[in-house]
C-alpha cells in the first residue's frame, strides 16, 4: 500500500514540475522498509527509525523531512497516517556564503581563457563566451551547454524545460548580443554533426566536467582565492555574482524592491521569490543596506 501511495504522490508533485528523482529513491526506501514491517500507513515512530539509519545528521534531517512532506499529503485524505516530528537530529544545514566575483576578477578569468592552447582557433573563444554568457546572464552551466542555435533568437536566449522543467526566455544586453553573435560566426564554421552552441576540441557537446575542469585551471591561473568562512570559486558563483550585483543595483522604495526582486526571481529561474531573497545576506554592502534601510524604518523616514 506505502509503495503504491509513493506512485501516485509523485505523479501530483511531477505534475507541478518536480523532478524528485532522489525523493523517489528515499521514499521507496521507506516504504519497503515500513511494509517489511507489516506496516500499511505512515507511522512516525518508523519514520524516525529509517530516517536515523543514515550516518550524518544532515542526512537524517533530510530523510525525515521527505518523509513528512509525504504523510502531510497522505494525511489529507486519510488520517490513520501519522506525521513524523520535525526533528533536525542535533543539526541544521546552514548554506555557505557563495564566492563573489569582483569586476576586475572576471576580466583576468575571460583573458586567461583567450590564452588556452587549443588544436584548433574556437576553444578559447568557446570559454571566453561561455563564461561571459554566464556572467552576464546568471544562467545555470547546465543551461548554456544545453542551448541550441535555434534556441538564440531577436528577442533573447530561449532557456528550455531546465531546472523545475520551467521553459523561460532571457533577454541578453546590446553588448552581450554582440558577443554572442562573434563567437556564433566562428562556431558556424565548424563542421559538426550537432547545432550545440558551445562545442568541445572534438565538435562534440561541451560536457560540464570537461568545463569545470578548464575553469578550475584558470582559477588557479588567474590567483582566484577564497576569504575564509567562503567557498571557493565555482561554476555555479559566476550566477551568484550575477544574482548579488542585480541586488545591487535594486531601487529604493518597498514596491519597487519588490517588483525587482520579482523579476529577478523569474529572469534565474527560480521556483520560488526566497530563493532569490537568500543572496540578499551574500554581500558586506547587501546587510548594509538591508541594516540602513531597517533603521531608517524604525525612525519614520522611509514606508
Amino acid at each position: 500500500m506505502l509503495v503504491k501511495a509513493v506512485r501516485s504522490y509523485l505523479v501530483v508533485r511531477r505534475a507541478a514540475g518536480f523532478k524528485l528523482e532522489v525523493d523517489e529513491w528515499l521514499l521507496r526506501s521507506f516504504a519497503l522498509f515500513a511494509e517489511k514491517q507489516g506496516e500499511q500507513f505512515v507511522r512516525a515512530q518508523t519514520a524516525m527509525d529509517w530516517a536515523s539509519r543514515s550516518t550524518s545528521p544532515e542526512q537524517k534531517a533530510r530523510r525525515l523531512r521527505i518523509i513528512i512532506r509525504w504523510a502531510r499529503y497522505l494525511r489529507a485524505e486519510d488520517h490513520r497516517h501519522e506525521i513524523p516530528p520535525d526533528q533536525d537530529f542535533g543539526q541544521r544545514r546552514q548554506r555557505t556564503l557563495p564566492f563573489i566575483f569582483e569586476p576586475a576578477d572576471i576580466d583576468r578569468l575571460i583573458q586567461q581563457a583567450l590564452q588556452l592552447p587549443s588544436p584548433d582557433s574556437l576553444l578559447p573563444h568557446t570559454f571566453s563566451t561561455l563564461f561571459s554568457l554566464l556572467t552576464c546572464t546568471g544562467l545555470r552551466i547546465s543551461e548554456a551547454l544545453a542551448l541550441r542555435f535555434d534556441d538564440v533568437t531577436t528577442d533573447g536566449l530561449r532557456i528550455r524545460e531546465t531546472k523545475f522543467r520551467k521553459s523561460r526566455l532571457v533577454p541578453l544586453h546590446d553588448t552581450a548580443v554582440s558577443g554572442l553573435e562573434r563567437y556564433l560566426a566562428l562556431r558556424r564554421r565548424l563542421d559538426a554533426s550537432h547545432d550545440h552552441v558551445f562545442v568541445s576540441p572534438r565538435g562534440g557537446p561541451l560536457r560540464y566536467a570537461y568545463v569545470r575542469k578548464i575553469f578550475r585551471r584558470l582559477v588557479e591561473a588567474v590567483g582566484l582565492e577564497a576569504p575564509p568562512g567562503q567557498a571557493r570559486p565555482q561554476l555555479h558563483s559566476l550566477r551568484h555574482t550575477f544574482a548579488v550585483r542585480a541586488l545591487e543595483s535594486c531601487p529604493d522604495g518597498r514596491d519597487r524592491i519588490a517588483q525587482h526582486m520579482l523579476a529577478l526571481s523569474t529572469y534565474l529561474g527560480h521556483a520560488k521569490v526566497a530563493d532569490t531573497y537568500w543572496y540578499l545576506q551574500a554581500t558586506p554592502q547587501l546587510l548594509n543596506d538591508i541594516g540602513s534601510v531597517a533603521e531608517d524604518f524604525i525612525k519614520g523616514e522611509r514606508k
